[in-house]
């Protein structure tokens, strides 16, 4: 027997070669909706339960002289870990071949799952053993569900890591080339290299921790009033190198009047990113792809387009599973981890809207409608003024920074680029001289990572701020990027947490947060 569901799983087989003992039996069980069919001998009980499956067999005694019953026991013999078939065997009270012989009670066990009913029996204990047996063999069908999930588990799982270390060799791959590239008139190259599989590499790890919190219910949308047509344009602008690089053409249907939703505008962003990234990645060179927004009724209504590969018609129900992919061979061209599009949906879910997946199958390319609850803005109080700016021009002061950072190569390059800024820079390698050097140099800004030895970054954020104060601005610079982890930090005494790799962005963004500060 397989491990498939069959048509046959809730229905008995009967075997009752004389007499009119089996038709009756199965008229006995149709009459209390109880399913079961007649088998002529037992070759074809043994074949039907193999192909079909059945909820149990019901056998009389006689069916097993000579060599049936070791025939019986080999076929049970293959069962499934999951399966213990119920049988129920009639015997007679007298001159029971089942009765006689030392081994019989040996025999009789290599059935395994057997009920013994004599003969003659009464209709109400046919039909109580009967559902009995349905029943146990209802819970065995649970346990093969329960199974075959976590088969399919540890197969997703296997594939998915399988990808993820093709993902995270690749790029690592080129960066080690690129290291390794001499000479003043590699340095440019070296430079852009390393820099985009720095980002393919943070991406893929913002993925993961995206599909890490969203599973575990800890997403957490910052909710504001988002021009829809605006954060497409920019998903657009963040994708042209993408798209030039496919040489796809790409058109933006867009409306003339601005459509709202009440959203995180993010995470509004990374949906529409993910869109365009596999509607771009699944279309061949000299394709095209189309980004669709209009108002429609209470919704508004984003769709991409494309006339890519298509999606065949078993994998359209799965597109949004986790790490669901429509190919598994060995060309990873493509790239990507199958976690994509489970964003998409679960992020819609979150606005309260839904996405769908479209395509005539393969070659036919595809279509993904996203819809969430449109909104109006608010209108502005009467005599209100517009925010204004002010940039003063002010050269950003210097500032003395202290790094407590573990990595070597983090803490020099960071020392180094803050000199180059202009900064007093010094650096601590773990916990407990962090803390010392902060006590002694007072600084301005304090870069902490979390996972110090000796002292933690939290330990570290706690003593400095009981010994100075309020006057030092603690950032801290982690690879722990979930919410917990940022609230844990504020509650040590850090003013702000960043999550690693830190890009100049960042720091510049760190430090204008110091000056904000002042």
């Amino acid at each position: 027997m397989t491990d498939r569901a069959a048509n046959g799983d809730d229905s008995f087989l009967v075997l009752a070669p004389t007499g009119r003992d089996a038709p009756l039996t199965c008229a006995l069980l149709a009459h209390q909706d109880l399913h079961a069919s007649e088998c002529r001998d037992l070759e074809e009980l043994c074949a039907r339960w193999q192909h079909e499956g059945a909820a149990g067999l019901l056998i009389a005694e006689e069916a097993l002289v000579g060599p049936g019953l070791a025939r019986l026991s080999t076929v049970l013999a293959q069962q499934p870990p999951w399966s213990d078939l119920p049988i129920l065997l009639f015997t007679a009270t007298a001159n029971s071949f089942l009765r006689h012989g030392a081994r019989t009670e040996q025999a009789l066990s290599t059935l395994g799952n057997v009920t013994l009913i004599e003969r003659p029996v009464q209709r109400v204990t046919i039909l109580s053993a009967a559902r009995a047996a349905l029943r146990a063999r209802q819970r065995q069908y649970l346990a093969r569900s329960e199974l075959l999930a976590q088969q399919r588990a540890v197969r997703q799982r296997d594939q998915f890591l399988a990808m993820l270390g093709h993902e995270l060799r690749n790029p690592l791959s080129a960066i080690a080339l690129a290291n390794s590239l001499d000479g003043a008139d590699a340095a440019t190259q070296r430079q852009q290299v390393i820099g985009r599989q720095v980002q393919h590499l943070r991406r893929l790890v913002d993925d993961l921790l995206d599909v890490a919190r969203v599973t575990s219910g800890k997403i957490v949308l910052q909710r504001e009033l988002v021009e829809l047509r605006g954060a497409a344009e920019s998903a657009v602008s963040d994708l042209r190198p993408m798209i030039a690089a496919h040489d796809i053409a790409l058109n933006a249907a867009l409306p003339r009047d601005p459509v709202f939703v009440n959203g995180d505008r993010v995470r509004i962003g990374q949906i529409i990113g993910n869109l365009l990234t596999n509607a771009i990645k699944y279309t061949p060179k000299s394709g095209n792809v189309e980004l669709s927004l209009c108002r429609a009724g209470d919704d508004a209504v984003l769709a991409v387009c494309d006339s890519g590969i298509g999606i065949a018609p078993d994998m359209l129900e799965r597109v949004f599973d986790l790490f669901s992919q429509a190919e598994s061979s060995l060309d990873r061209a493509k790239g990507g981890l199958g976690i994509g599009l489970t964003l998409v949906r679960n992020m819609v879910e979150l606005h309260g809207g839904q996405v769908t997946a479209h395509s005539s199958g393969l070659d036919c390319g595809s279509r993904f409608e996203v819809r969430l609850p449109a909104c109006m803005p608010a209108q502005p109080a009467l005599g209100s003024a517009p925010a204004v700016t002010s940039d003063t021009g002010l050269q950003q002061p210097s500032y003395q920074v202290l790094i407590i950072e573990d990595n070597e190569d983090s803490r020099e390059l960071l020392t180094m680029i803050l000199k180059r800024l202009g900064h007093q820079a010094h650096a601590a390698e773990d916990g407990p001289s962090g803390v010392r050097k902060a006590l002694a140099l007072r600084p301005d800004i304090l870069l902490v990572d979390i996972g110090l030895p000796g002292l933690d970054g939290y330990g570290v954020a706690r003593s400095v701020r009981d010994a100075l104060g309020p006057q030092v601005y603690m950032v801290a610079l982690t690879g722990y990027g979930q919410p917990d982890d940022r609230s844990r930090a504020l509650a040590a005494g850090f003013d702000a947490h960043f999550t690693k790799p830190l890009d100049m962005a960042t720091l510049h963004h760190v430090l204008h947060q110091r000056d904000t500060a002042n």
